[in-house]
């Protein structure tokens, strides 16, 4: 446990900014996994949809400082080139 005021302090900013962004990570996780499944499925109708929404969560998240902006924007070229060779390949 921190002794000094100012570690205590930044201990309970931590804890806060924890649980505000915890609810935005989570909805971001669960759209990618939601995307991932129904490519697993082959269902590219509902995935080119799901897409959209990872598209806004992963955004939604990078513009919160949830996760940097480069890591969003790489999961979700990631994301689209897989949806790209499911419906080339």
């Amino acid at each position: 446990m921190a002794n000094i005021k100012s570690a205590i302090k930044r201990i309970d900013i931590a804890k806060r900014n924890t649980e505000r962004n915890k609810p935005v990570r989570t909805e971001m996780k669960n759209a990618i996994k939601n995307f991932n499944q129904a490519i697993e499925e082959d269902r590219i109708d509902d995935a080119k949809e799901l897409l959209i929404v990872a598209d806004q969560k992963l955004k939604k998240a990078a513009n919160k400082n949830v996760i940097h902006k480069k890591q969003a924007s790489r999961k979700i070229s990631r994301l689209a080139k897989k949806l790209n060779q499911k419906v080339a390949g």
